[in-house]
């Protein structure tokens, strides 16, 4: 019978004294006030069923027949695939985060993604280097594993969203000491800051407030706006949060506005593959292998090796994957995502879009193309595209394209100048921002 294992500390803590290894949880007295969860709050749950579409939709070249197509004789064409909550989540179709001039891949075992996270994370990578050239290389540490799912010693990590990435120091080797804010480059890492905020559409950035603190005066002391820094800092909306045991690296949530969308929508599908038909199940007290594959009518060889245990060992918290053999109707499933728009200085806004992204809508898809057509719809997360101006437009996937595009007057070369920026902008550009490596000051 599997038994749970009694609580163990999370960080695993490498050589004496205060050297803290980065990128992992560390604990200390101050650091642990007010009870905040260690890697974010917990996202929304719905139940399989009951989530519908409210706002746009990213990913409107498959319709609902042609995505169940796919999904059943050739998945790998839907490129990256973030499926569940990055509490609670796993991948399909996950990208290993590449080697680079401008950064060091810590563990490369452990930084698989999604296609968007890689290209929002490499995009300000070099936003800061282009800006700083004489910028050493930055550590990329843990992401996910290849198939996601749980990521000791993470809480989240789990839908190839989560990055963690290090500080920038005077020189590329880390300082590890406890106070980590003392030695940091101040400019360059408030330039990674403003670069993600500005160039990639982050979901949340978490970091020590010490670590927050030191950044913040920086800022206001090198000519931001103190209002838009105070928006990333300060209040409930604050899009740099404190959390426990991050004062040596920053741990930055990405919004996968494809990849989670297409998660969303095969989940019901799930069952058309076997290989990748799983509930994830967080271990709770009480808890035994056992119990739980007779629960989901799983079994417990099956969970073991969806999981990777190597015993039968359970820890709270831990998140299992779980083998099912038919349609999960009751699994929870994320609501559908919006785009927010992007935090942009007053310099910056007239390039942003009033409403959130939206993917536009090319011809559908064809056998003998289906991945030509993926790649058109991959905008809303590349280096020269973040997001797409078009305001939201309900999808009408029983529509032809052929046949919309065939009502349209003629005249207007709509494909050109798919939208005009304002006077003195990159008309090549549709984004929510310049992405010229002047913005990064």
């Amino acid at each position: 019978m599997a038994t749970l294992a009694p609580p163990a500390t999370e960080a695993l803590a490498e050589g004496p004294g205060p050297v803290v290894p980065e990128g992992e949880p560390e604990e200390d007295d101050e650091s642990a006030e007010g009870g905040d969860s260690p890697e974010g709050e917990e996202e929304v749950e719905t139940a399989t069923g009951e989530a519908a579409v409210t706002g746009p939709v990213y990913t409107t070249e498959w319709t609902d027949e042609a995505l169940t197509e796919m999904w059943k004789k050739e998945p790998k064409a839907l490129g990256s695939v973030s499926v569940g909550f990055v509490h609670s989540g796993r991948m399909v179709n996950a990208v290993q985060f590449p080697p680079g001039e401008q950064w060091i891949v810590v563990s490369p075992e452990l930084t698989w993604a999604t296609q968007e996270t890689i290209d929002a994370v490499t995009t300000a990578i070099r936003e800061v280097k282009a800006a700083h050239p004489k910028a050493p290389r930055l550590r990329v540490n843990q992401i996910s594993s290849k198939d996601g799912g749980y990521l000791r010693p993470h809480k989240s990590h789990q839908a190839g969203r989560d990055v963690d990435l290090g500080f920038y120091y005077p020189t590329e080797e880390p300082i590890r000491v406890r106070e980590r804010e003392r030695h940091i480059d101040l400019e360059l890492n408030w330039g990674l800051i403003k670069a993600l905020a500005v160039h990639t559409d982050v979901q949340m950035i978490l970091v020590d407030k010490r670590v927050q603190k030191v950044l913040r005066e920086y800022a206001l002391g090198h000519g931001e706006d103190a209002k838009w820094v105070d928006s990333l800092f300060l209040g409930d909306r604050a899009l740099i949060k404190h959390a426990r045991g991050h004062r040596d690296h920053f741990h930055v949530r990405f919004f996968n506005a494809r990849a989670q969308e297409l998660g969303w929508r095969i989940a019901p599908l799930l069952a058309l593959q076997p290989d990748h038909n799983m509930m994830m199940h967080r271990v709770r007290s009480g808890d035994t292998l056992g119990a739980i594959a007779l629960r989901y009518g799983s079994g417990v060889k099956a969970i073991q090796k969806a999981s990777r245990m190597r015993n039968t060992f359970l820890r709270l918290g831990q998140v299992l994957a779980v083998p099912l053999r038919g349609p999960c109707t009751r699994c929870p499933v994320p609501p559908h995502v919006v785009l927010p728009p992007r935090r942009l200085p007053p310099g910056l806004e007239p390039l942003a879009p009033e409403a959130p992204a939206l993917a536009t809508t090319p011809a559908a898809p064809t056998e003998s193309a289906p991945v030509a057509a993926e790649a058109e719809s991959v905008p809303v997360a590349t280096e020269s595209a973040p997001a797409i101006v078009e305001a939201p437009k309900p999808p009408a996937p029983e529509a032809p394209v052929q046949a919309v595009t065939a009502t349209e007057p003629a005249p207007e070369p709509v494909p050109v100048a798919p939208a005009l920026p304002p006077e003195g902008g990159a008309a090549s550009l549709p984004a929510t921002a310049d992405t010229s490596p002047s913005t990064v000051q």
